[in-house]
């Protein structure tokens, strides 16, 4: 079992920066690669962010364009969202995710979530 805690969300304005944490604690927590899903009102649930578990893998959502970067403390078992120059359609309820790969945790396979964390941004 891995237990996920997301924290760092707020209400911005546009342009301004946020930093979403996660800390992943369970036995086999460490095993696991990280990442971040968003989910906006009315939308499917898409991929913003991921990092393996070593770290030598890291994948960003089309829409990113090198506003973000995800890092991860392996020793702390955490990984942080930096998120620059945010924009409205940044808004969403970010969700922290851990699973075997990011295309299983992608397509449905053995996944755990988060309670996620609220990102506004205001125009």
């Amino acid at each position: 079992q891995v237990h996920l805690v997301e924290s760092g969300g707020g209400l911005v304005q546009a342009g301004d920066s946020l930093r979403l944490s996660c800390a992943a604690s369970g036995s086999t927590s460490s095993s696991y690669g990280l990442g971040w899903f968003r989910q906006a009102p009315g939308k499917e649930r898409e991929p913003v962010a991921w990092i393996s578990r070593s770290g030598d893998f890291t994948y960003y959502g089309y829409f990113v364009k090198g506003r973000f970067t995800i890092a991860r403390d392996i020793a702390k078992n955490t990984i942080t969202l930096q998120m620059n120059s945010l924009k409205p359609e940044d808004t969403a309820l970010y969700y922290c995710a851990a699973g075997a790969s990011f295309g299983a945790v992608q397509h449905g396979g053995e996944a755990y979530w988060g309670q996620g964390t609220q990102v506004t941004v205001s125009s």
